[in-house]
C-alpha cells in the first residue's frame, strides 16, 4: 500500500507508440482497433452510442485538451492537493493511463486517425488521484464519483490481496447508489496471481482479458470472483501529448479490458435509462457468449462480453444485483472482502448458452409443484369416496339409528328419536314405517310397504364410494 506504487506498477505495464505516419490502413488508429470489429461496436451504434450516460474514470486524471476527448470531459475532482483539483490533467507521465482509460470509454471519433470509443456520445466524470496516490485517494474517488453524478464507475487499478474494510464500504456505498462498479481482475505480467481488490469485492464486475482470437490472455489473472472477459491484448488508446508525441500508446492488460466494459455498460444504460444497476448487470450476464467450461468459470466469468445482444435481447427482471449472494453488498467477514476460493458463486447462476436446457429446467420447476397438487388432488378426492353414504335398510347405519356399537345409555343425538316400536337393534317393528312416515305431503297409498326381508349392504366396486382408495492501488495496463 506505499505511495510509489502507483507510479511503479504503471511503469512497468508495456506501452508501444504508434508511428506518426501510417503506412497503411492497419497502421490507422481505427485499423488498430480491431476489438470495435470483434465485438460488432459499429452495429451497437446503430442502436445507441451512450447519451445521457455519465462514467467516472478514477485513475491518475485525464487530458481533457487531447483532440480525441475535446468535449467529453466533464469538470470532476482531486482527492488530493497534489492532483489537478477538477481531474482535467493526466499525472501519469509514464504512460497517460487516466487519459488512455477515458479514450476507451468516449473517444468521439471523426476519422481514421482519431480513437472511436465504445461510447461516444457518453460523457468522463475524471476523479484523479494524482501520480503518487493511496488507497485512501481510491476510498475518497469512488465516495465522491457515486455522490456527483456517476452512473457507471471504473477502476482500471488495484491492489493484491483482500480489499480494506474502507474500501469495501466505498464501493458498498456506490452501489447503494446505483452506480455500476467495473474493476479490472488484475495482471499476470504484474506479479499478480489472484484478482486484486477491488475486483474481488462481491458486487463489483470483476473483468478478465482474452485475445484478438477470443482466447483466455495468459496475461490476465483468473479467479472465481471473474464476471466477463474483454478484449485485453494490443489495445490503441489516446495519450496525453508528453507520454506520446503523436497521442497514442498501444498495450496489453485488463485496465482496458475494464475499459471497454465500462463503455458497454454505458451503452446499455443510454438504451434502457429505466433500468437499476442489478438489471444493467443481469443484462450483461445474461447475454454473455459463454466461453470456457460451460456457465461460470474463472477464466472468463460468464463469458465473453457481448454488446449487440446486450442491447437486443429480452432479459427477465431481476430485483438484487446478481452477483450478490444476499440482500445487500458487504465483505464476507468483518471489514474484509471476499479472498480468492471463498466466493461460490452469485445467488443466481444463468445458463446463458443453452437456452434450451434452460427451458427445460424452468419447466421441471414449475411441473413439480403442479403434479403434487394434483396427487394431492386425487388423494383427497379418494379419502372422501372411501366414506360411504349412510346405507338404506333397516340395519345399522340406516337413517335414523344410531351407528354399530351406541351404547344403550346414551342419549341419542337430535334428530334420533326413539322407535316407536322397538325392535331388534332399534328398528322398527317388521312392516312399520319408522317415525316421519310418510313425509309430510306424500301420498299415503302404498304405505306401509310391504314387509321385504332386511337389505344387506352390497359389496364390491360398484358400491358407491367402496372403489380403491434459494489497498494501495496499481494501475492495470
Amino acid at each position: 500500500m506505499g505511495a510509489a506504487a502507483l507510479a511503479l506498477c504503471a511503469a512497468l505495464a508495456p506501452a508501444v507508440t504508434v508511428a506518426p505516419t501510417p503506412a497503411r490502413a492497419a497502421d490507422t488508429v481505427r485499423g488498430l482497433q480491431w476489438y470495435l470489429d470483434y465485438l460488432k461496436i459499429p452495429a451497437a451504434h446503430q442502436i445507441t452510442k451512450g447519451a445521457g450516460v455519465v462514467v467516472a474514470v478514477v485513475d491518475t486524471g485525464v487530458e481533457a485538451s487531447h483532440p480525441d476527448l475535446r468535449g467529453q470531459v466533464l469538470a470532476g475532482h482531486g482527492t488530493n492537493p497534489l492532483a489537478a483539483s477538477d481531474g482535467r490533467r493526466d499525472d501519469d507521465k509514464v504512460k497517460g493511463h487516466g487519459t488512455s482509460m477515458a479514450g476507451i470509454i468516449a473517444g468521439r471519433g471523426g476519422g481514421a486517425m482519431h480513437e472511436l470509443g465504445i461510447a461516444p456520445a457518453a460523457k468522463i466524470l475524471p476523479v484523479s488521484t494524482g501520480a503518487d496516490s493511496d488507497g485512501q485517494d481510491v476510498v475518497l474517488g469512488v465516495r465522491w464519483a457515486a455522490d456527483n453524478g456517476a452512473d457507471i464507475i471504473n477502476l482500471s487499478l488495484g491492489d493484491e490481496g483482500a480489499a480494506p474494510p474502507e474500501l469495501v464500504d466505498a464501493i458498498n456505498y456506490a452501489l447503494s447508489k446505483d452506480v455500476v462498479v467495473v474493476a479490472s481482475a488484475g495482471n499476470t505480467e504484474q506479479g499478480d496471481r489472484q484478482v486484486i481488490a477491488p475486483a474481488n469485492i462481491p458486487g463489483v464486475v470483476a473483468v478478465s482479458g482474452f485475445d484478438k482470437r477470443g482466447g483466455f490472455s495468459s496475461g490476465s489473472v483468473q479467479g472465481p470472483e471473474t464476471v466477463l472477459a474483454s478484449p485485453m491484448e494490443s489495445i490503441i488508446a489516446p495519450a496525453p501529448k508528453a507520454v506520446s508525441p503523436n497521442g497514442y500508446t498501444v498495450a496489453s492488460g485488463t485496465s482496458p479490458a475494464a475499459a471497454i466494459i465500462s463503455g458497454v455498460v454505458a451503452l446499455i444504460r443510454a438504451k434502457y435509462p429505466k433500468l437499476d444497476a442489478p438489471n444493467v448487470i443481469s443484462r450483461l450476464i445474461e447475454t454473455a457468449r459463454d466461453a470456457g467450461p460451460a456457465g461460470r468459470d474463472p477464466q472468463f466469468g460468464f463469458g465473453r462480453v457481448d454488446p449487440v445482444a446486450a442491447l437486443t435481447r429480452s432479459v427477465p427482471t431481476v430485483t438484487a444485483n446478481p452477483l450478490l449472494k444476499g440482500e445487500a453488498a458487504g465483505p464476507t467477514g468483518p471489514g474484509r472482502a471476499t479472498r480468492p476460493g471463498e466466493d461460490d458463486g452469485p445467488a443466481v447462476e444463468f445458463g446463458v448458452s443453452n437456452k434450451a436446457g434452460a427451458i427445460v429446467q424452468l419447466g421441471l420447476c414449475l411441473g413439480v409443484p403442479i403434479i403434487g397438487l394434483i396427487v394431492l388432488f386425487v388423494v383427497l378426492r379418494r379419502r372422501k369416496r372411501r366414506t360411504p353414504p349412510a346405507a338404506v335398510g333397516p340395519y345399522p347405519g340406516a337413517p335414523g339409528m344410531p351407528p354399530p356399537g351406541w351404547p344403550a345409555t346414551q342419549s341419542p343425538p337430535a334428530g334420533y328419536g326413539p322407535p316407536q316400536q322397538p325392535g331388534p337393534g332399534y328398528g322398527p317393528a317388521p312392516g312399520q314405517p319408522g317415525p316421519g312416515y310418510p313425509p309430510p305431503g306424500h301420498p299415503t297409498q302404498g304405505y306401509p310397504p310391504t314387509p321385504t326381508a332386511p337389505a344387506t349392504p352390497p359389496a364390491g366396486s360398484g358400491w358407491p364410494g367402496s372403489g380403491p382408495p434459494s489497498p494501495g492501488p496499481h494501475q492495470q495496463q
